[in-house]
């Protein structure tokens, strides 16, 4: 079988390259052909003349334990955000945080931060175990709250936090930064939405990240501290499903884990994958942590999004095939195919969450998709078969 394959692929160059020598089709006109379907011609994306933000909130951050912090806190200030105070239990951390935000004020608990009326939404980025009671006490305080995922670590926290919110109100976001804070993610949004490749079928999302254990807080490699993969990673990969396919119910269909190659740390997962679906679609999910040193950044992101007259493919960090940076986004349509520069799309999550603040409204995401985006990957989790690797 593997012979004949071989065989007519060979034969199919030949016949190929006999039509070319032969005049029949121009081996320039060849070339052209097959360049523009391998290498489509670039189309940077514009970026938006857009007026400054119309509203604003006052907010303070309690809890640093991971980077994403960064990138939460820019969302809000480029929303209209004013930073008003941080706490965390760590010195070196909030130490580190003051040089990116002088301005802060260092408050001497996490109380006083609760207790600050004039202050409207709390945003974390703690130990992720710590992250739902902080959101239940921020809520029950009339503050809406905004954390870096995974923002809850089980189903029993799901169903305080559901409560809770149910109770009082408020808003509980959590920011699923492979969606929200990437360009070619948003930009995928908007052409799904225009109808670009029909009606959405499935989406495959791959998440490899990169692990050096001696980067990694002790916290980093306990489950009980951290989640599991599929809670931690798959929660990204999760709400990119339900939103791209407009799902607003889901379950899971099957889901693994495995530790290949992290055996001093026995409880920790390297390795997960699932997969869910809709009434509307099917989704497959692969999260690990094996990006190699030789790639030059933290992993090769992907989500593929088959449509029903066309597919998109996001390379959102890295395109090893040659092109620079990140935020690759290519469209294969009934016509051509094409590929899209995105790295000047605007990213409206931050001054969507602002607005929803001030006005009691869900634009950046509703508190539905929010917890079901989580309540899949948690579910995921518990439910996943270990593989011993």
């Amino acid at each position: 079988m593997t012979g004949n394959r071989r065989d007519f692929i060979w034969q199919s160059f030949a016949s190929v390259a006999g039509l070319t020598a032969s005049g029949i089709i121009p081996s320039a006109e060849l070339a052209r052909g097959l360049n523009n379907t391998l290498h489509p011609e670039e189309i940077i994306i514009k970026p938006e003349k857009r007026p400054a933000p119309t509203e604003s909130i006052r907010f303070s951050v309690i809890g640093l334990n991971h980077d994403h912090i960064y990138g939460m806190v820019s969302a809000l200030i480029g929303g209209g955000g004013k930073l008003v105070a941080v706490y965390s239990k760590e010195a070196d951390l909030q130490q580190a945080f003051l040089k990116r935000y002088p301005d802060a004020k260092v408050a001497r608990s996490e109380a006083e931060i609760i207790g600050d009326n004039s202050i409207q939404l709390v945003a974390s980025a703690s130990i992720p175990v710590d992250r739902a009671p902080l959101g239940v006490r921020v809520m029950q305080s009339g503050k809406d709250y905004m954390t870096d995922k995974p923002g809850i670590l089980t189903l029993e926290q799901l169903d305080e936090v559901k409560r809770v919110q149910k109770q009082t109100k408020r808003i509980y976001s959590i920011m699923y930064s492979e969606r929200f804070g990437n360009p070619a993610a948003v930009q995928a949004g908007e052409f799904l939405r225009s109808g670009a490749i029909g009606k959405v079928v499935q989406t495959i999302g791959l998440g490899p990240h990169r692990m050096r254990p001696q980067t990694r807080p002790a916290w980093f490699f306990d489950p009980d501290k951290a989640g599991g993969i599929l809670c931690d990673i798959g929660s990204h990969q999760s709400d990119q499903f339900l939103f791209y396919t407009g799902s607003r119910e889901a379950e899971v269909n099957f889901a693994q884990i495995g530790n290949f190659n992290t055996s001093e740390y026995p409880r920790y997962q390297d390795f997960g994958d699932m997969s869910v679906r809709s009434p509307l679609a099917t989704g497959y999910i692969r999260i690990d942590w094996f990006t190699p040193d030789g790639l030059n950044t933290w992993g090769d992101g992907r989500m593929f999004i088959l449509g029903t007259e066309g597919y998109i493919e996001l390379r959102k960090y890295a395109d090893i095939a040659g092109r620079e940076g990140g935020n690759h986004l290519f469209l294969v349509d009934k016509k051509e195919t094409k590929y899209y520069n995105c790295t000047n799309v605007y990213m409206p999550y931050g001054e969507q969450l602002v607005s929803d603040v001030v006005n009691r409204t869900e634009t950046a995401m509703t508190q539905d998709h929010c917890f079901l985006a989580t309540e899949l990957a948690l579910k995921a989790q518990k439910m996943a078969f270990k593989i011993t690797g």
